[in-house]
């Protein structure tokens, strides 16, 4: 007799037949997690903040930058200007120091009223100078440093120390932050050194 329970060879498997059985030991995938759309918001919105900073900063330092390069372009253009005029302000110094004591007491007052003129001129001039940029300085009696003074000789001095400026001979200029002139000074030499005592304990004759 022929098994009735047994599938005809045609007979196609059933879906339950079908399915994959995983290997002994191994569980099923589990689905993908959707990704949550706040989160990712959020860290967007992190990205854009970040970028918005650093443009924002980079736009600032650009306007500074370029705000220091127009005011140096603007100082800095009037150089050869300024020193043809510390010419005429040196020649005004000059005429007001040739005027003695003696002659500003015992001049007429024309005489006083031209030198008072002069004074006059020399003080208008400096402030335009300074409107622009330009300033006028006297170190005497400062350190001396040569990145603004220029030492024209040594001399002796009873209340300076060595290395100050004891006498200005002509006043230096500073256009900004650069030196346009350096001040020519006399500067305070060093005391001189003491002899080396002999053997005998007398100064050398060397």
């Amino acid at each position: 007799m022929t098994d009735q329970t047994a599938r005809p060879a045609t007979e196609a498997p059933t879906e339950a037949e079908n399915a994959t059985v995983p290997p002994e030991g191994q569980q099923a995938a589990a689905p993908a997690t959707p990704p949550d759309p706040l989160a990712e918001a959020q860290r967007e919105a992190t990205e854009f903040k970040d970028k918005l900073l650093r443009t924002l900063a980079e736009m600032e330092n650009l306007r500074k930058r370029t705000a220091r390069e127009i005011a140096d372009a603007r100082t800095y253009s009037i150089t050869g200007f300024a020193r043809e005029v510390l010419a005429v302000a040196d020649n005004m110094q000059r005429a007001l120091d040739a005027v003695g004591p003696e002659l500003r007491e015992s001049g007429d007052a024309k005489v006083k009223s031209l030198i008072e003129g002069v004074e006059l001129t020399e003080r208008e001039l400096l402030k335009a100078l300074e409107k622009h940029g330009v300033k006028k300085f006297s170190p005497e009696g400062q350190k001396f440093d040569p990145n603004v003074h220029q030492a024209m000789f040594e001399m002796e001095h009873p209340e300076l120390p060595p290395g100050h400026v004891a006498l200005v001979m002509q006043a230096g200029y500073m256009l900004g932050d650069r030196v346009l002139r350096p001040a020519m000074v006399g500067v305070v030499k060093a005391p001189p050194k003491p002899q080396p005592a002999s053997a005998n304990g007398n100064a050398s004759d060397a």
